[in-house]
């Protein structure tokens, strides 16, 4: 029986998929099926694991494109979240390994509705990110995206990002640029985009195209990168509160460059797939060897 869990954070929903529980292969072919809105059972993405390492959990992070993430902020606090509910972990505060590097959890309340984490150091060496050209950082930098110029600050935090401070967000911006600066000849690995106005200097806007997944409600490393990138630019103090459409995330960067990130996990619900939908992802992964 494939067996699954499903939780949001500010409505970025992600299904998790428990090794221990369930023995299906996560090839993108399984992944697309399970993440489909319309045939499966629809996610912005599926988070398989605990699996263990010297004593520590850890998780793979998968698009619903069937690619996998470094990292996603939302994604390890709903993990974390899982981890609780299962009894995986008992204490307020533990590390979770990801393929973007380790972060530190802090569980604040007896739900743990509301997660802390230490997502680790924020760069924005153009060699990390990757960004393609001589090596520096790349802040306030022109590029061509389409018709248009640009300036974009670019960052990585175990993942990619691009922001471009604008004067105003909106959906129809970031759907119309999204595509064209994920794919962009500049980025080698592709990457995820903000668009960011500065409200004052506590308080960001974002709209958010995540790579290999589209339009998102809310990001947990697309807030990090735009609160850090806003703070680079002089635009905000070093405690950001990011709005986005589907809710806030409260961002702190330490003066070592490590970024702190605060929010909310709801759970949606648990459930099994029918023999049919299983039959048919069984045979998805075994077609994919």
């Amino acid at each position: 029986m494939i067996t699954f869990s499903k939780y949001h954070a500010l409505g970025n929903d992600y299904l998790v998929i428990d090794p221990r529980k369930t023995d299906l292969p996560m090839t993108p072919e399984v992944v697309r099926a399970i993440c489909d809105r319309h045939h499966g059972v629809g996610s912005d993405g599926v988070l398989y694991g605990p699996t263990y390492t010297e004593g520590e959990p850890g998780v793979r992070i998968f698009n619903p494109d069937g690619g996998e993430a470094e990292k996603s902020g939302n994604g390890v606090r709903i993990f974390a979240r899982y981890l609780v509910d299962e009894g995986y972990e008992r204490s307020g505060s533990f590390v979770l390994r990801t393929a973007g590097g380790p972060v530190k959890i802090e569980v604040l309340d007896s739900q743990a509705s509301l997660i802390r984490v230490d997502m680790g150091r924020i760069t924005f060496d153009s060699e990390l990110i990757p960004v393609r050209g001589p090596k520096r950082e790349v802040i306030d930098e022109p590029l061509r995206i389409g018709d248009e110029t640009y300036k974009v600050t670019c960052a990585s935090i175990g993942n990619p990002h691009c922001v471009i401070p604008v004067d105003a967000v909106s959906k129809d911006m970031v759907m119309r640029l999204g595509p064209l600066v994920e794919n962009h000849e500049a980025f080698p690995n592709r990457i995820n985009l903000q668009i960011m106005k500065a409200i004052d200097a506590a308080n960001i806007e974002i709209e958010i195209w995540e790579r290999g997944a589209g339009y998102t409600l809310a990001s947990g490393s697309s807030s990090c990168a735009a609160a850090c990138a806003a703070h680079r630019l002089g635009l905000t103090g070093p405690q950001v509160t990011v709005h986005m459409p589907g809710g806030t995330i409260q961002v702190s960067i330490a003066t070592d460059g490590h970024v702190f990130m605060t929010g909310t996990v709801t759970p949606v619900m648990r459930g099994a797939l029918l023999r049919s939908m299983e039959e048919m992802l069984r045979k998805l992964s075994l077609a994919s060897f």
